[in-house]
């Protein structure tokens, strides 16, 4: 009978994957020889170890998220009889063999929540906070913001408890953008506040650095503080460049929505020139961004259209940039609704739709909201379909003036008053 050994090297060197799937079961489903030395032991366990990841990644490569979680679930049993500190760097390993299977976070949740009940039972409490905060993290991608929020209370109490500085930090940051999520900034600041105060207190690593940034900017933008905001992309961005990451891309799109929203739009063509953004250049990404701040700068609103339509997937997956294009459609709607009504005093809304190329109704409502707004000074007139325009009032002043005079008035009497007081 061929040794794990050997078997190993065969389920590696075969082409055929279903013929690899039953050697690498076949590994695992051999025991450890109780007679073995204790380094023959070792190398067995370690061969099952190595089989169990190949496992793991032969699935990874097939996109099959169920033969992953019955991976995990197979190696609860094998990791009884090794190190707890390589259990967690064993299901860790295994558990990010779901990262590029897609809508696989169903199965990948009901796997994290078996493996943290088991980790309880085990008194895991370390692989047990690792599961948690991961979960915490798929939570927070598929929207379950009150199951998140609930996970991130209990986790916040035991591990300030254990004082891991390390995982309260990266807590603090999911709560801070669970908190976002829900729409609560003064929470998500605070949360933010906390996670910073506790990376401060240890060595930080560069990737997790690179995420407090990216959080402090994307808050300081919904702030409007669109240039604090650029400066945060901006060190998210050096950080992961310089260690390859791919995530870099989003802090480089971040830092081109910046300078649109800044009015900044013929900026975007220098950024893209320095050494670190280059060779982002020419991704469909960049283009995008690229593409909107040419219809921002022309103040075209059929450009910007085109823009969303052309690059959908780019710009309206992220639902930072998604946020904030809409607010600059609108003003740029906004200012050219202004640009087309200010040479009249009364003017058909038909008309207004046409020059903008939007529909009537979604027109008429800008209008009014504008008008509630006081930035235009007019009515609607439903019946005839035309927007009245008046001249801005000019402040009449003259009661401003009157009350200044009563004021002085008031000061002479009080001044004679106290002259007749001395002179009595």
């Amino acid at each position: 009978m061929p040794s794990k050994e050997e078997l190993l090297i065969e389920a590696g060197s075969s082409s055929d994957p279903a013929r690899a799937e039953a050697l690498y079961k076949e590994i695992l489903a051999s025991s450890v020889s109780e007679h073995a030395s204790t380094e023959a032991r070792e190398a067995e366990l370690r061969q099952q170890e190595s089989a169990l990841i190949k496992l793991g990644e032969l699935y990874r490569d097939q996109k099959n998220a169920q033969g992953v979680a019955d991976v995990i679930n197979l190696s609860r049993s094998f990791v009884s009889s090794i190190a707890k500190a390589k259990t967690a760097k064993l299901i860790r390993t295994l558990l990010d063999c779901f990262n590029t299977i897609p809508d696989s976070q169903n199965i990948q949740m009901d796997v994290l929540h078996k493996n943290i009940e088991w980790a309880k039972r085990e008194k895991r409490i370390f692989l047990k906070h690792s599961l948690e905060t991961r979960l915490v993290g798929l939570q927070l991608d598929t929207q379950q913001y009150k199951p998140a929020l609930a996970l991130i209370e209990t986790l916040l109490t035991e591990l300030k408890r254990l004082d891991d500085k390390m995982v309260l930090t990266e807590v603090h940051l999911l709560e801070s953008r669970v908190y976002r999520g829900t729409g609560n900034l003064a929470k998500a600041k605070a949360a933010l506040t906390s996670a910073r105060t506790a990376a401060n207190s240890i060595y930080c690593p560069p990737h997790l650095q690179a995420r407090l940034d990216l959080q402090s900017g994307i808050l300081h933008a919904e702030d409007k503080d669109y240039t604090t905001a650029y400066s945060y992309f901006y060190e998210t961005f050096e950080n992961l460049s310089t260690q390859d990451d791919p995530s870099a891309l989003g802090a480089l799109k971040y830092m081109l929505l910046c300078k649109v929203m800044l009015n900044l739009p013929e900026d975007v063509t220098s950024l893209l020139s320095i050494k670190l953004a280059s060779k982002y250049a020419q991704l469909r990404d960049v283009e995008s961004m690229r593409a909107i701040a040419r219809a921002h700068q022309k103040r075209n609103l059929a450009d910007f259209e085109k823009a969303l339509k052309d690059y959908q997937q780019e710009l309206s997956s992220d639902t930072t940039i998604r946020t904030h294009l809409s607010a600059l459609y609108d003003t740029l709607l906004e200012q050219n609704l202004l640009r087309i009504v200010e040479p009249y005093s009364v003017v058909e809304i038909e008309y207004i739709a046409q020059q903008v190329g939007q529909g009537r109704q979604a027109v008429e409502l800008k209008l009014s909201q504008m008008i509630l707004d006081k930035v235009l000074n007019g009515v609607l007139d439903q019946g005839r379909g035309c927007l009245l325009i008046f001249e801005e009032p000019e402040a009449d002043r003259t009661y401003g003036a009157a009350i200044d005079t009563l004021e002085q008035v008031g000061k002479v009497v009080d001044s004679l008053y106290a002259k007749t007081v001395k002179l009595a």
